[in-house]
C-alpha cells in the first residue's frame, strides 16, 4: 500500500514538473523549432535580451504584478484587521461578497469590469489593468491573512494595551510580526495571479499597455518562438529565488 502511494505521488509530481523541465531544456536548444533538438546553445537568451518589444512587455507585466500585489496585500490586511478586531455591520454579508469573487468565472469578471470601465469613461490601459488585478487578488490575499489572524489569541493584543502600549505599538510590534509570514505569502500569491492572468486582462487591457500573458498568447497562434522558452525559464528562476528568500526570511524571524 505504501509503494502504491509513492507511485501515485511520483506520477502526480512528474505530471506537474516534466512539462516545466522540457520548457527549460528546450530554451537551450540550438534549433529554431522547439520540437527538434540540435544541440546546446545560449543563443536564444542572447536574442531575448535583444528583443526590445518582448522585454518591454515583460517589464510592464512585472511592474503591474508588483503594484497590484502590494496594494492587494495592504487592502486585504486592513480588511482582515477590521473583521478580526471589530464587529462590523453586515460582516457576514461582506465576507460572502469577498468569497463570491473566488467562485466567479474569470470571463464574467472580465466582462463586468469592462462594462464598468466603459460606463465611467475610464481609458483601458495600466489603470484599468491595475484595478482589475487588485479586484481578483484581494479575496485570495484576504483568505491567507485571515487564516493567520484566526490562529493566534487576540488576548495578546489586549494584554499589550493593558501594559501601556499604544494602538500603534500594538499593531507594529505585535500584530505585524505575527502576520508577516501571511503577508508575504499573500503578496507572492497575488504576484503570481497577476503575472499569469489572461482572461481578465484580455478584456480590460488597451493598446497603450501590453502585458506578457497576452503577448505570449498572441505569439502562440503563430508558433512559440524559442525566445519565449528562454523568457519563461528566467521567470521560473526568479520565482524560485523569491521562494528561497521568503523561506529564509520567515525562518530567520522565527529563530529570533
Amino acid at each position: 500500500m505504501k509503494g502504491l502511494r509513492l507511485v501515485y505521488m511520483g506520477s502526480v509530481l512528474c505530471f506537474l514538473y516534466i512539462p516545466i523541465f522540457i520548457l527549460v531544456l528546450f530554451s537551450f536548444n540550438k534549433a529554431t523549432f522547439s520540437t527538434d533538438w540540435e544541440g546546446f546553445s545560449l543563443q536564444w537568451y542572447t536574442k531575448l535580451f535583444q528583443n526590445q518589444d518582448l522585454l518591454e512587455v515583460t517589464l510592464n507585466s512585472l511592474w503591474l504584478a508588483i503594484s497590484s500585489a502590494s496594494l492587494s496585500t495592504v487592502f486585504s490586511a486592513v480588511l482582515a484587521i477590521l473583521f478580526f478586531r471589530f464587529r462590523l455591520p453586515a460582516q457576514s454579508f461582506l465576507k460572502g461578497t469577498l468569497y463570491s469573487l473566488l467562485m466567479a468565472p474569470d470571463l464574467v469578471l472580465g466582462i463586468s469590469l469592462l462594462i464598468l470601465f466603459l460606463a465611467i469613461g475610464l481609458d483601458l490601459g495600466y489603470l484599468s489593468l491595475l484595478i482589475a488585478h487588485i479586484t481578483f487578488c484581494i479575496p485570495f490575499c484576504f483568505l491567507t491573512i485571515a487564516a493567520r489572524m484566526q490562529s493566534f489569541d487576540p488576548s495578546i493584543l489586549e494584554a499589550a494595551l493593558d501594559l501601556g502600549a499604544s494602538q500603534f505599538q500594538t499593531y507594529t510590534r505585535i500584530l505585524f510580526p505575527i502576520l508577516k509570514p501571511a503577508l508575504l505569502s499573500a503578496w507572492m500569491l497575488a504576484f503570481t495571479l497577476s503575472m499569469d492572468d489572461v482572461i481578465v486582462s484580455f478584456f480590460v487591457s488597451g493598446p497603450s499597455y501590453e502585458v506578457l500573458p497576452l503577448k505570449i498568447y498572441s505569439m502562440v497562434r503563430f508558433g512559440v518562438k524559442p525566445e519565449v522558452n528562454a523568457l519563461c525559464s528566467l521567470l521560473l528562476l526568479m520565482t524560485l529565488v523569491l521562494l528561497f528568500l521568503s523561506h529564509r526570511l520567515i525562518n530567520s524571524k522565527e529563530v529570533r
